[in-house]
This record gives structure tokens, C-alpha cells and sequence, in this order.
């Protein structure tokens, strides 16, 4: 029995007892079952008021009626019919509420929102729009959208209050998006404007009821073409078979091209497509038309997706369909491709050429090598060097160095033909990708695989085994048929080829006679890099050459900078406080070098620092013996270092490359050349260098040489004569050399001696040089003058060239020449004003008269 009818008095008993006569035992359990779950769910709030000794012969009762009512609102709420609304009529229903957001925020001017909102009504209506016919709502928002677009941008012309950032961000995305949005609608729009009401009303005589009908599933097909081996086709919108003719080839291209760019677009089916189409092209001018579509999407796969660069398997594909393309082109010469052909719209027909003209088929040759380049390039940029991943994607540069050679081979066939007035520009930008990657196994191995019948008028077959000459005949074509970037490029590349190649003399000169030094801000910053490259590498050459004062001035700029890898292109420097966008670091990292393509930095630091060593080390000894010597520095970087090296207390062994050549700059200036020599020789850097004993012997050589420059001018002082012979025994060299050395310093006036050939000696001249004291007053004169000709300018400025600012009438009170103040005796006053008036009477105050008593 249930628990509310025990819970009443003798009246609610009894109608419980003809209550259970209704009800089997099984029912009436069941009922209890369940009340009992309902009581135990109604918390503990509800348990204590109906526990109560007041109510307590009301709650069963009125617990009964509650629920009874309860029950008939359950039934009647059943009893209304339930409203269902198909899917087209809620996709209305949310139209209909983006449309009045829009409305909203054009109210209150906030096309931040309305940018957003468009976005959604976009979305929307690609659902509901069926047999390619938009919503008349949505003809109308669209229209009115525009109208109000273009009332905001006049009004904005002539006010002077100007949006906020945001909303004016909103407006210029708006600006496009309508635009393009716009013209898909145009016909819709236009009818729309003509007579807004009568539009809007002949929406409900447009309606007509369609039967539904379910969309059939992938079914089999047997004999229909297009299916794979197994008897399945693809089937699309309405139950049909897609079907992959020849005929159907140019349809399938033109939707693929027209969706390129929009969004939710799957790239990837539309490669299988395509795919699918160059299985059954049968025509050359269909296959050619296939491959160029095919490319570009390939190519499309990386751009608005989060990776960073194509995949490897997708590069293969694509270089291996240009390569398919050069061949049908090469094989069918009545069909050319041209970055300025027209487009064919006729997708029935393939275009028919004039008689005696060639088929002209948009698309290029030279973008599809570059972006290839580029790619690969990329690629290079994220992958691990330390991989064996790297190694093998480094092997894909053999393939785009044939397929360079192979477009080359196809614009210059083009260029014979001067009906089509190919631009020069396009041999130019793939003759450009020659010189950077130009290696001996490249090359061969290129020609190689190119057709017997085909060669090229600029680099022949036959000119492959000779690189330098390759390299000159490809920039020297470049110097003469281009222009501005490309010109300095190719400049620059033959230098750094001479330079790489220790042509030193010849690189200099080149270098020099380009004047590209002066002119190198004007170009873009990859031609920069360049430049940049380039001049480590004439540094590095000269160093291999054994010219110490070449090679420091060279890399100064580079080096003393102290930004190696930020000018190189070989890494990002990032620094505390720099204001760097986080466009411009993309823009930075894009243009990093792949990791083959460095230059060693602590192999260039380790070169500068050597040759900063072989120079500052002869001069601070010379200005240490000489203070009337005027103190020049030759590299601030590597001053900077000794002086931080010295004032450690204590040093110990050498741990890096910079410590080696500190520790040997404090013995070479002590004067022991060997100990130097030792631990510059010691450095593993040179291993890295082409013919590291020369390098090392050349060092050696050098070593020996400022060493007995820096003996020279640091005992020079306490000798009267010294002996050649000494000299060469305490530097190993031989007399000859020493000779050679002391003559070069007396000539030009760094040492005040004589040599005297009979008795193979040096003779000191002793008188000329001044004593210490003798130094140190005349560099407190010189001090002291620079301080009155300071004052005098700071008079002058401040008085605006008033000569007698300072002077009163009649002599006293004033200031006269050099002497003291007004009121303190005339005599002073009168010798000062017995000097000839004008110019500056301020003689620099007491120390200027102390200085010139």
C-alpha cells in the first residue's frame, strides 16, 4: 500500500481499501516501489515538514491532491500537438537572428561585431542555400550592409571625429569581405535595388513544395567509368555518379580554381581529383592545363595551415610533376606557357591556335622553380642538421638543380621565338638560382639526365666541367641583361666564389670597383645577407693569404659589431629590451640560412681576435714607450676583452678559443713569442680551415714577427746598440729578415735609429725621444688648452658673440683681460684694458692665467 494513503485518517482509509481493490498486488508494489524512491529523493527539508505533529493529518492528503494535480497538467500538456520544424526552417530561424545582431550593431555603429556576425550569416547560408539560390533575406541584409558601408566611409571622410582602432580594423575587413562577398550576388542584388518591396513579397509565390528525398548512400555501380578496380565510384550531391571523362576535365579544373583561397576548402581531395583527371587526359593541352592546376594546390597545402613548411612526400610530388610538364613541353613545341597568355573560359572546347602560331597557356615556368627553391629551402630552415632527416633532404637539391638547368633550357627556346616578347626578367630570376648552388657533381650530374638533342646557348653541355668558368659566364650574363638587385647578386656571388676559392687579389679588386659598399642600404635585406657573406668570406681569404691587416680591417664591421648572427642571417638575436613585433621576428626567422649554408662564428671570432692580436699588441707596446705617440685603437672588441682578461686575479688554463688568444696576447706582449705561438697553435679551430699546418706555420711566422716589433719598442729606450745577430738568435729569424723588419719600422719613423750595415748592427738615437716628465707636461698643456678653448666657446654661446659683455664703463667694476675684478686695484684692470678691443676678452679665468704667466 503506498505510504500517503496510511499517512491520512479513517476517511482516507477507507477510500485506500477501494483504492486497492483497483490494483493487483503487483501493481500496488510497483506503485509503492516507486513512491518510496520519489520520498527518499525529496531531501531531508522536505522529511522534516512532513514530520511535523501539527500537519502531520493534512500532509497525506494534501501530498495526494498535489499530485493529482500535478498529473492532470502531465495530461494536458500531452494532449497539445508538439510543433516540429524541419532543419531548413531552425537554419532560418538562426539566419533570421544573425541578420538582427547585424541590424544591432549597425544601430550603434560597431563594425567590429557586424564583422564577426557576417562571418556566421556566410556560414549559414552555404547550409541552407539550395540549387545556388540565397535566402531573399539575406539578398536584402547583404544590400543594406553595403548601402551602410558606404555611408560610414563618407561620412568618416568629413568628420572630425575618427573611429577607435578596433572599429576601424572592423570597417576594412568589412570593406573587403563585402566586396568580394558581393559579387557572387550581383544579378540578386540588382533586382533587389530596383524594387525592394515587390522582391521581398514575391519570396512566398517562389516557394513550392519540394518532396523530400533521402539522400541515397555510396551504392555500387558496375560498368560506369571512374569506379576503382573493386566496382565503387564516388558519388556526389543528389545520389550521382561522379564521373572522370576528358570531356569533363576543364568543369572539375575550373570549380577546383574558383574555390582556391576560401575557407573549409579540403586541398587534399582536391589533389585526388586532380590526379584522377591526369589518369584520364588524353590531350597534351588537358595534361598541361592538369599539372599546372596540380602544382599550385600542392603548393597551397602549406599556406593558412599551421605547418611551417611542405612536407617532403608532397615536394617529391610536385617535382616530379614539373618534371612531367617540362616533357610534355619539350615534346609538344606547339603549346608554350606564359605568365601573360589569356585565360581560356570555354570549358567545352580546348582553345584551336591560329595557323603558324603556338597554343599560349597561362601559368609559369620560373614561379613553379622558384617556389620549389623556396621550399626546399624552408624545409632546410625547421628540420634538425644534426638528423639523418637533414642528410636526406639535403639529397632533393640534386633534382632542383635539374629541373633548373631543364627550365633554363625551356625559357631560352621560348626567347628564340620573338613573337611572344618573353621578358628578359625570367631567364634572369632562373639563371639567379644557378650561381648559389652551382657544384661540380650538381652539374654533371644535371646534364646527365637532360635530353641529348637539347643545349643551352649560355652555359653549353660541354662547359659543365669547368665551374669557375661556368660561374663567370652565368654572372657576366646577368651583369649585362639585368638590372638593379639581381646585378648586385650576381656581383656578389662571383666574389664570394673567388673569395671561397682564395683568389683574394681578384675578389678585393672586384669588390672595390662595384662601389656596392656605398649604395648597400638601398637594397632589399637578402641581397644585404649577402653582402654581409661576402665580406666574411674576402676576410677569411685574406687571412688564409697570410694578410693579418687585410683581414682584420675587412671583418671589423662585422665582427665589432658584436652581432654575428643577426647580419649573417645564422640565428635570431633576442634582446632584453629590444621592441621587436612578432612580425618581424617571423620575417627575421624566414630569412635564416639553412644549417649547411653557415659560416663558423667561433671559427670567424677566433680569425678576427688573431689578427686584432697581431696588431694591438706591437701598438700598445709602441704607445707605452712613446706617451707623445697620439693613442689609436685598432679594435675596440678585442681592447675590451684584454682589459676585462687583465683584471682577473687569477686565470687558469685556457678553456675556449677566446682564452687561447688572451693568454697568448699577454705573453706576446712580455715577449715571449714562443709561449704565444704554442697556444695559438694549440686552438682546435684551425682543423676546420683548408690546410690547417699552413695556417698554423703562417701563424708561427707571424708571431715571431710582432714579437720583435714589440721587443723593439719596449727596450728601445735602454739600448744604445743592439746586434741583428742577437735579434735573430732571441727570435729565431734569420739576419736578412730582421734586416728587412727593422729597415720597414725606421722608414716609417716608428723606431729612432739608424742600422748600420758593416757591423750588422742597430744604433739607437738617443735625445730625440722626451723623458716621461717631459711627455706628461706636454699632455697637460694640451689638456689644458683644449679646457680654455672649451670655455671660450661656452662664453661665446651664451653671450651670442657679445665681445664686451663682461666689461662696465670706465674700467672698473668689470672685468679686464686677464686680470681679477673691478674693485681691486686698477693696475690689474688697466694692463687688461690696454689689449686691443674685440674678440673675446674671457682669457680663460685664473688657470688661464696661471697656464700663460
Amino acid at each position: 500500500m503506498s505510504r500517503f494513503f496510511t499517512a491520512g485518517d479513517s476517511s482516507s482509509e477507507s477510500s485506500s481499501s477501494d483504492e486497492e481493490e483497483l490494483y493487483s498486488e503487483e501493481e500496488v508494489e510497483q506503485k509503492s516501489e516507486a513512491e518510496s524512491s520519489d520520498a527518499e529523493e525529496a531531501g531531508s527539508d522536505d522529511e522534516e515538514s512532513s514530520s511535523s505533529d501539527e500537519e502531520g493529518g493534512k500532509s497525506g492528503v494534501s501530498k495526494f491532491l498535489r499530485d493529482a494535480a500535478s498529473s492532470e497538467g502531465e495530461s494536458s500538456d500531452s494532449d497539445t500537438p508538439k510543433v516540429v520544424k524541419s532543419a531548413k526552417d531552425k537554419r532560418l530561424e538562426e539566419l533570421e537572428g544573425v541578420i538582427k545582431l547585424i541590424d544591432n550593431a549597425e544601430k550603434i555603429n560597431d563594425w567590429s561585431s557586424i564583422s564577426t556576425e557576417f562571418d556566421k550569416l556566410n556560414r549559414q547560408v552555404v547550409k541552407i542555400a539550395a540549387a545556388d539560390k540565397a535566402p531573399k533575406a539575406y539578398i536584402k541584409t547583404v544590400a543594406d550592409l553595403e548601402d551602410f558601408m558606404n555611408e560610414t566611409i563618407a561620412r568618416q571622410k568629413v568628420s572630425t571625429k575618427k573611429m577607435n582602432a578596433t572599429n576601424a580594423k572592423g570597417l576594412n575587413a568589412m570593406k573587403q569581405k563585402i566586396k568580394r562577398n558581393n559579387k557572387d550576388y550581383a544579378a540578386e542584388i540588382d533586382k533587389y535595388r530596383e524594387d525592394k518591396f515587390d522582391y521581398m513579397m514575391s519570396d512566398e509565390e517562389e516557394e513550392v513544395p519540394v518532396e523530400k528525398v533521402k539522400r541515397p548512400k555510396t551504392t555500387y555501380v558496375d560498368g560506369i567509368d571512374g569506379g576503382d578496380d573493386e566496382g565503387f565510384s564516388t558519388v556526389g550531391r543528389g545520389g550521382k555518379t561522379l564521373q572522370y571523362t576528358p570531356e569533363s576535365i576543364f568543369k572539375h579544373l575550373r570549380s577546383i580554381v574558383e574555390s582556391r583561397g576560401k575557407k573549409n576548402t579540403d586541398r587534399a581531395e582536391q589533389i585526388r581529383v586532380m590526379e584522377r583527371l591526369f589518369e584520364v587526359a588524353t590531350t597534351p593541352y588537358q595534361k598541361i592545363r592538369v599539372l599546372l592546376t596540380l602544382i599550385s594546390t600542392r603548393f597551397d597545402l602549406t599556406t593558412g595551415s599551421s605547418t611551417t613548411f611542405m612536407s617532403q612526400d608532397q615536394w617529391k610530388m610536385a617535382e616530379n610533376e614539373f618534371a612531367t610538364l617540362l616533357e610534355v613541353l619539350e615534346e609538344n613545341r606547339s603549346m608554350i606557357v606564359l605568365e601573360n597568355a589569356e585565360e581560356w573560359e570555354d570549358d567545352e572546347k580546348p582553345p584551336q591556335p591560329a595557323p603558324g602560331e603556338r597554343l599560349r597557356i597561362p601559368g609559369s615556368v620560373v614561379s613553379i622553380i622558384e617556389r620549389l627553391d623556396d621550399e626546399l629551402t624552408r624545409s632546410l630552415q625547421h628540420i634538425d642538421p644534426h638528423t639523418a632527416e637533414y642528410i636526406e633532404r639535403l639529397s632533393d637539391e640534386q633534382a632542383l638543380y635539374t629541373n633548373i638547368v631543364r627550365g633554363l633550357l625551356y625559357i631560352e627556346e621560348i626567347k628564340k621565338d620573338f613573337k611572344l616578347d618573353t621578358p628578359q626578367e625570367s631567364a634572369n630570376r632562373i639563371v639567379m638560382r644557378r650561381p648559389s648552388q652551382v657544384v661540380n657533381i650538381l652539374e654533371e650530374t644535371a646534364w646527365k639526365s637532360v635530353p641529348t638533342q637539347l643545349d643551352s646557348k649560355i652555359t653549353p653541355r660541354g662547359q659543365a666541367q669547368d665551374i669557375a668558368s661556368l660561374v663567370q659566364i652565368l654572372c657576366a650574363y646577368l651583369f649585362e641583361n639585368s638590372t638593379d638587385i639581381i646585378r648586385g647578386r650576381a656581383y656578389l656571388c662571383q666574389v664570394y666564389f673567388c673569395a671561397l676559392h682564395d683568389q683574394y687579389y681578384r675578389a678585393r679588386d672586384m669588390l672595390l670597383m662595384s662601389h656596392l659598399q656605398e649604395t648597400i642600404g638601398n637594397f632589399d635585406i637578402s641581397t644585404q645577407i649577402l653582402f654581409n657573406r661576402t665580406l666574411v668570406q674576402v676576410g677569411l681569404c685574406a687571412f688564409r693569404a697570410g694578410l693579418v691587416y687585410d683581414s682584420q680591417n675587412t671583418l671589423q664591421e662585422i665582427c665589432g659589431s658584436g652581432r654575428q648572427k643577426e647580419l649573417l642571417a645564422q640565428g635570431v638575436m633576442i634582446q632584453r629590451y629590444s621592441q621587436v613585433t612578432p612580425e618581424q621576428e617571423r620575417l627575421e626567422r624566414q630569412r635564416q640560412l639553412p644549417f649547411h649554408m653557415h659560416i663558423n662564428l667561433e671559427l670567424l671570432e677566433c680569425v678576427y681576435l688573431t689578427c686584432s692580436m697581431l696588431l694591438e699588441i706591437p701598438l700598445l707596446a709602441q704607445t707605452g714607450s712613446s706617451p707623445d705617440i697620439k693613442k689609436r685603437i685598432i679594435s675596440k672588441t678585442y681592447r675590451r676583452l684584454l682589459e676585462f682578461h687583465e683584471r682577473q686575479i687569477f686565470t687558469g688554463p685556457p678553456e675556449n678559443t677566446r682564452d687561447h688568444v688572451m693568454q697568448a696576447s699577454r705573453a706576446l706582449a712580455a715577449g715571449e713569442w714562443k709561449k704565444a705561438a704554442e697556444l695559438i697553435n694549440s686552438i682546435k679551430i684551425w682543423e676546420l680551415m683548408a690546410q690547417p699546418g699552413k695556417i698554423k706555420a703562417m701563424l708561427s711566422e707571424q708571431i715571431q714577427e710582432e714579437g720583435l716589433r714589440t721587443y723593439l719598442f719596449t727596450y728601445a729606450p735602454f739600448y744604445d746598440t743592439l746586434a741583428v745577430s742577437t735579434l735573430a738568435s732571441m727570435f729565431e729569424l734569420s739576419e736578412r729578415k730582421v734586416a728587412a723588419i727593422i729597415s720597414k719600422m725606421i722608414s716609417h719613423e716608428e723606431l729612432a735609429a739608424a742600422l748600420d750595415q758593416v757591423n750588422s748592427a742597430i744604433i739607437f738615437r738617443k735625445g730625440v725621444e722626451l723623458s716621461r716628465l717631459q711627455s706628461l707636461a706636454l699632455t697637460l698643456s694640451d689638456k689644458a688648452s683644449g679646457l680654455i678653448e672649451a670655455n671660450e666657446r661656452t662664453l661665446e654661446q651664451r653671450t651670442q658673440g657679445t665681445a664686451n659683455a663682461f666689461e662696465r664703463q670706465g674700467g672698473q667694476g668689470g672685468r679686464g683681460g686677464r686680470g681679477g675684478r673691478g674693485g681691486r686695484g686698477g693696475t690689474r684692470g688697466d694692463r687688461g684694458g690696454a689689449r686691443t678691443r674685440g674678440g673675446q676678452q674671457f682669457g680663460g679665468g685664473a688657470l688661464g692665467g696661471a697656464i700663460k704667466a
